[in-house]
């Protein structure tokens, strides 16, 4: 066993000192409400510097993912109980945001690959009028075949990037290819407010709808600029829409601003990292790291593998115990207590859950370890050594112990 201690994996990177001097001026004036400042409010600045950097024409902050898949949902006026496909394997969050919609989700089959699985999501889309694709821990589904799917069906799509801000599909970036694309700033993301969401746009009139939506009361959204097509679509739903306050406030958007100009540099260090201990792992006969899709270059903060050879839960679970003992945790989807990536503890679904026997099969051997950017050389190191050997604690005792 390693004499190095093991890596801590869950703080964030420091915010950038240039933050600094913005939240002491929001702190000594108290202006927190994006909405004070007659222009360029932290929130507004946000907005708009997202936008460039994703080469779309709207954005809207908000207080989280969830907030921005909700909007989304409502801002498409599907109505209720529309049926909305969401693939089986994501978080929890997701699902819920179609229930305060009113509308039910339909689980989707997820291959071992963590990715839609094509046969099960095109057997379904007839009967759905709307696609929310999770690219769940970064994992990228086929895009091409999903996109075409729903233009040919009629049926929008939803892009729910929490995980994959940085990454891109045939050179476009993730987030960019459905009506909407949705992301997250919680702290375990690529960008860290401890909370706070983002959604992204081309369509004028989502956007307005959307804007009111999140609390633009009155005509504060005359703040979200003066495009005429955004504009005449404000004046078109002004009072026709409910309130439901999901702001993002200034404060958030002053910790969030400076940390773009560090995505490229994330992203480059955490594919880096994520590459060298897939390798690694790969070389294991008991791990499998899958291959990302060929149009597919991931922006990774984890790592997701598969057990491989494992008779019952119960070597699992000791794999996993064997890992902790080395002070590497690793998450077991399907056998970690009340998961909320595991689909059958999603009671509040209206109706009977499906039993998608693919999707549970791959969560009960799928194992997720948290794989930060900023870790070094010497910590993947420790982790690929705590790995390789719970695996050997439990599969091949002799040689691991070398008796």
């Amino acid at each position: 066993m390693s004499s190095q201690p093991a890596p801590n994996v869950y703080d964030a990177e420091p915010i950038p000192e240039t933050a600094r001097a913005e939240i002491d001026r929001l702190l000594q004036s108290g202006d927190l409400f994006r909405y004070t400042a007659p222009e360029d409010a932290p929130v507004a600045l946000l907005e708009r510097e997202f936008a460039q950097m994703m080469g779309t024409k709207y954005a809207l902050a908000v207080s989280s993912c969830s907030a921005a898949l909700f909007l989304s949902l409502e801002a498409l006026g599907l109505g209720r109980d529309a049926k909305v496909m969401i693939p089986a394997f994501t978080f929890a969050a997701v699902p819920s945001a179609i229930v305060h919609a009113r509308m039910q989700p339909v689980l989707c089959e997820v291959g071992e690959n963590y990715r839609v699985d094509m046969t099960d999501f095109m057997t379904k889309l007839p009967g759905v009028q709307a696609v929310l694709i999770s690219h769940m821990r970064g994992h990228t589904s086929d895009m091409d075949a999903i996109a075409a799917a729903c233009d040919a069906a009629g049926v929008p799509l939803i892009e729910d990037a929490a995980h994959s801000l940085g990454t891109e599909w045939h050179g476009r970036k993730i987030g960019t290819i459905g009506r909407v694309g949705c992301f997250s700033f919680q702290s375990y993301k690529m960008i860290n407010a401890g909370e706070g969401g983002i959604m992204i746009t081309d369509d004028a009139d989502l956007v307005a709808r959307a804007v009111i939506m999140s609390g633009a009361y009155e005509h504060n959204w005359s703040k979200h600029g003066d495009d005429a097509e955004l504009v005449e679509a404000f004046g078109r739903w002004q009072n026709k829409l409910p309130l439901y306050n999901l702001r993002m406030q200034n404060l958030s958007a002053a910790v969030i601003r400076p940390q773009l100009a560090e995505l490229p540099r994330r992203v480059r260090d955490g594919r880096r990292n994520h590459d060298y201990v897939a390798a690694a792992l790969n070389a294991s006969e008991w791990m499998s790291v899958p291959d990302p899709l060929g149009p597919e270059e991931r922006a990774p903060d984890s790592i997701q593998f598969n057990l491989q050879g494992f008779d019952g839960d119960a070597e699992a679970r000791a794999f996993a115990d064997a890992a902790a003992a080395r002070g590497v945790k690793v998450q077991i989807f399907g056998l970690s207590t009340d998961n909320a990536r595991a689909f059958w503890n999603w009671q509040f679904i209206p109706g009977d859950l499906p039993d998608l026997p693919q999707t549970r099969a791959m969560l009960m051997r799928a194992c997720d370890a948290r794989l930060p950017a900023r870790l070094q050389k010497a910590d993947l190191d420790h982790i690929i050594d705590a790995l390789l050997s719970a695996a050997e604690d439990v599969k091949d005792p002799t040689r691991a112990f070398g008796t």
